[in-house]
């Protein structure tokens, strides 16, 4: 089969979004993953995005052309999304039935990588989508400024599961999905104190829990110490609507950058490198951050990602 895939934006002036991280930078970093890996599985694939254009409209139109010219099979535009900060998730674009049936089965893979699934949605406003001769899909990855979509970001991940959408198979080991331990429903005591090791909370002797299944004396004052530092109403008792809920959250390493995260997360980061655990991302913290990345080793730009979260949590 012959595809099309389109690398969105990265044609000046038609540049993508910005968040987190620049949508040019992901679009082409999915992008040539996915024609190495459609190729790889005997497929060919073109590159239709443009090297240059005097202008946004002429950029979409020779995407276009491309497609039609080489008369692909599928076409496939690769993009990212960004609004508020707050929405997330995965949603993709197609006009046919056709291109709906190929869009499907791409979102079902997308979302197994744990993105929210916002559907398939009508792309007839859609330029590239309304001017191609064949089925076409647009594809809006997830949000770059939303930070639990970049902490489960993965541009291997994200290749593989467009791949396996299109086609059934993917070109290298099958993707491990994410686990979102926001999600996580398991209370049970040595769960409990597993977790406590993992976030370093020691018990009222700066001891490390013994991880028994039994809720002793020293699991009851290592769940006051965690619920002090995060703010909870110290009562030596994990209920699922705060303590877990807290725990959870700090579990599932979102992305921390600047003042977007409060609460519990972030007085547990500040307990941790160093600085007052009020909740709030302000200079103090950020310094305190950096400092932290240093000694461990990792650039320090005060933003809270996976490499930092390893050091602090594994």
């Amino acid at each position: 089969m012959k595809f099309g895939i389109d690398m969105g934006h990265n044609c000046p002036p038609d540049t993508g979004a910005r968040g987190i991280k620049y949508e040019d930078t992901l679009t082409m970093e999915v992008g040539n993953k996915v024609i190495s890996k459609l190729k790889s599985l005997g497929h060919t694939a073109i590159s239709c995005t443009p090297s240059s254009a005097r202008s946004v409209s002429q950029s979409l139109g020779r995407r276009c052309d491309t497609a039609n010219r080489n008369r692909v099979d599928v076409f496939v535009s690769i993009h990212f999304n960004a609004f508020n900060g707050r929405a997330n998730g995965t949603e993709i674009f197609a006009m046919s039935d056709a291109g709906r049936k190929i869009a499907q089965p791409v979102l079902n893979e997308i979302i197994k990588l744990g993105f929210f699934n916002r559907g398939v949605k009508n792309g007839s406003h859609l330029y590239v989508v309304r001017n191609t001769n064949m089925p076409g899909i647009l594809v809006e990855c997830c949000f770059i400024d939303s930070a639990k979509d970049m902490q489960i970001y993965d541009s291997e991940a994200m290749a593989n599961a467009i791949v396996k959408g299109l086609t059934g198979k993917v070109a290298s080991a099958p993707v491990s999905t994410v686990k979102d331990e926001e999600q996580n429903t398991d209370t049970t005591i040595l769960r409990l104190q597993k977790a406590l090791n993992q976030l370093k909370i020691t018990d009222k002797n700066g001891k490390t829990l013994d991880e028994d299944n039994f809720i002793g004396p020293a699991t009851t004052s290592a769940v006051e110490k965690f619920q002090r530092i995060v703010g909870i109403l110290p009562t030596g008792m994990a209920n699922s609507a705060t303590t877990w809920s807290a725990i959870n959250q700090i579990l599932s390493k979102r992305l921390v950058q600047g003042n977007q995260t409060t609460g519990a997360i972030m007085r547990y980061i500040q307990y941790r490198v160093g600085s007052v655990a009020d909740g709030i991302y302000g200079p103090n913290t950020e310094a305190a951050i950096k400092r932290f990345q240093q000694q461990n080793g990792l650039t320090a730009d005060g933003i809270v990602g996976p490499a930092t979260w390893q050091k602090l949590i594994g």
